[in-house]
């Protein structure tokens, strides 16, 4: 039986299709990761990533055998696809399945943070409505979008965005010619024309603190950053900054640079809103995304080849 790699915990839903399919070893499990590698490195041709586990050339250099990692999420950025690439591995990910529930949430963390909705919730719970009316807060209305990626998600978030009766504009590596929104090749400029940043942008060193304190100056006292995408996108300290000092008005933030680490001093800013990395989770969804792993698993040690590859490793189907 084919043995594959399992990096991090799965569904059940998920990892019990994999364990009936092939010989699974579940990495994070193992006391002593080193020794398991060597143990059974030399037969992995598999990997399944899920976690927090770097998946690069350093793993990749104990199993020799590997041919193709299936990665859990849109986002890969924990894998090294490029060195995959060069030592013609396949990678890869989870696309389509979740962009409707990502999109989704984008909105909802939107609208909790412009209508303060958590803090409102807080204020019922501890009786305080009993003696006064709770703020008024800031409004949607009035409100122009920026999108940072504008991705399959990113324009899932942009339709929505539409149906409220909002302006859209984006940013992102080039103009897309299928879209009708305005498209800014600088983001500070963007920034400085929109009241409303929304990052769905991927992580990885092209986009490394891209939202930086130029950027949130630029976006203004105003401002409410939503970042669904990845939490290295942003400065963090930069953005700590931008809050306290009023440079911006809010942020929605449901992903982190160093995750599940939160900055104290973020927790700390009450009318933040800040949710720990759940864009994607539903059970529909994650069903659905573990399924496209275990289906591309399947598929590939079928001599059918890959049905989501990245496009760091492209693969075309032999003749």
């Amino acid at each position: 039986m084919t043995e594959i790699l399992m990096t991090g915990p799965l569904m059940a839903y998920a990892a019990d299709q994999l364990k009936a399919r092939f010989t699974v070893h579940e990495l994070w499990k193992a006391e002593d990761r080193a020794a398991l590698l060597r143990e059974v490195g030399g037969r992995v041709q598999g990997v399944a990533g899920g976690g927090h586990i770097r998946i690069d050339g350093a793993l990749f250099d104990t199993l020799p055998k590997l041919e193709v990692v299936s990665n859990f999420g849109v986002g890969y950025d924990n894998v090294d696809a490029r060195e995959a690439g060069k030592r013609g591995l396949v990678v890869t990910n989870t696309p389509d399945v979740l962009t409707d529930e990502v999109a989704d949430l984008t909105l909802g963390l939107l609208l909790a943070t412009v209508r303060q909705l958590p803090q409102v919730d807080r204020y019922l719970r501890a009786g305080k409505w009993l003696s006064s009316a709770y703020p008024l807060t800031t409004s949607l209305r009035t409100r122009k979008v920026g999108i940072v990626g504008l991705g399959r998600i990113g324009k899932a978030v942009a339709s929505r965005i539409e149906a409220f009766g909002l302006p859209v504009v984006y940013h992102g590596r080039s103009r897309q010619d299928d879209v009708s929104y305005r498209y800014y090749p600088s983001l500070v400029e963007m920034a400085q024309d929109v009241d409303t940043l929304i990052s769905v942008a991927p992580g990885g060193a092209s986009t490394h603190h891209m939202i930086n304190a130029e950027v949130l100056k630029a976006l203004g006292p105003n401002g409410i950053l939503v970042n669904v995408g990845r939490g290295t996108v942003v400065d963090e300290k930069a953005l700590i900054e931008a809050l306290n000092s009023k440079t911006i008005l809010s942020a929605g933030l449901d992903v982190f640079e160093d995750e599940p680490r939160v900055p104290a001093e973020l927790i700390a800013i009450d009318h933040v809103v800040l949710l720990p990395h759940v864009g994607s989770a539903s059970v529909h969804t994650r069903e659905a995304m573990g399924q496209l792993l275990v289906d591309n698993l399947v598929s590939w040690f079928d001599g059918k080849g890959p049905l989501t590859p990245v496009v760091e490793t492209p693969w075309t189907k032999k003749a």
